[in-house]
């Protein structure tokens, strides 16, 4: 057994590589800029201590080259590493295409995620598979969280109300932490878990133990009815509300005369604030779900309404 802390959390993707070489570039940076200084102060401070002997008389006023140099030389080095700095967050940043998407929800004191498309769900426990690009779109039941992964050295804030996403790719296939940087509460510091990566093959087979009975946008066709939703928003429904038969990713005209793009989040506004955002030419008459729907339902219902073409919609009647 060691008893020796790892000065680095294990590494698993070519993003934690990146981030540990650029904190490792910073950190002897720092020490070339700052050494020196510090012997030469020390130099000095011994040479010209009061008392000794030493010729004083000798002293420079001035170098107009070395304060210039010493001012743009380190200035263009940071500037260097800013930029690899700015490169690696966009990376970050950038939803890779065709990524395997699965929601998150944060709850005190727990972390819950449901697969697409299959809908298997776990709860402190996070399954990914090695070499494909993951999207986890994050939401809170309560407070403000932080899903904190050391080993792909990615953090991402997790707030009520609104969808934040964070995107990877793991490389090698382990056992890694998971964890809240935010704290959350009286038991902020049990809130955690673990992120497995797998082989392609060993993902597969885990889907395939942990079926759910119904995939995802399968469970928010059924909510859909259960809420009541398809008696306004079928193609059948004599109630003017808006048709929602390929809405998702299509530009929505407002009210107020803005257009917006019907992403997750809009999606969710108008189930929980239906009079934030009125579709035009349609009158306010959506009554609120705020307190009514459950998150994981709400995730459901996105899911329905994303993935559904026109003639899904047909078959509700």
């Amino acid at each position: 057994m060691s008893f020796v802390t790892p000065l680095w959390p294990p590494q698993a993707s070519a993003y934690a590589e990146q981030v540990d070489r650029l904190f490792l570039g910073f950190s002897a940076l720092t020490v070339l800029l700052v050494l020196p200084v510090f012997i030469l102060i020390g130099i000095f401070a011994l040479k010209y201590r009061r008392g000794r002997d030493v010729d004083r008389t000798h002293r420079t006023r001035g170098s107009v080259w070395l304060e210039t140099s010493w001012a743009a030389g380190p200035f263009l080095l940071v500037l260097g590493f800013f930029a690899w700095g700015v490169a690696l967050y966009v990376d970050a940043q950038t939803e890779p295409v065709g990524a395997l998407e699965i929601s998150g929800t944060a709850k005190q004191w727990m972390w819950k995620f449901s697969h697409h498309p299959g809908g298997q769900r776990e709860i402190n426990e996070l399954h990914v598979p090695a070499g494909e690009p993951v999207k986890i779109t994050l939401t809170s039941q309560d407070v403000i969280h932080s899903l904190y992964l050391p080993a792909l050295r990615l953090k991402q804030d997790v707030l009520p109300g609104r969808y934040t996403t964070l995107s990877f790719t793991a490389d090698r296939p382990g056992t890694y932490a998971l964890r809240c940087a935010e704290f959350c509460g009286a038991n902020h510091a049990v809130m955690g878990g673990r992120i497995v990566v797998q082989t392609p093959r060993d993902y597969a087979q885990w889907l395939s133990r942990s079926g759910a009975d119904k995939s995802l946008a399968e469970r928010g066709k059924l909510l859909f009815r259960q809420y009541g939703c398809s008696g306004c928003h079928g193609p059948a429904s004599s109630v003017k509300a808006p048709d929602l038969a390929g809405l998702y990713g299509r530009p929505v005209s407002l009210e107020s005369g803005e257009t917006i793009i019907a992403d997750d989040q809009y999606i969710r506004d108008s189930i929980l604030f239906p009079h934030r955002a009125i579709a035009a030419g349609y009158p306010p008459i959506m009554p609120t779900f705020r307190n009514v729907i459950e998150e994981e339902d709400l995730i459901a219902l996105t899911a329905f309404i994303r993935n559904t073409r026109a003639e899904d919609w047909r078959e509700e009647e």
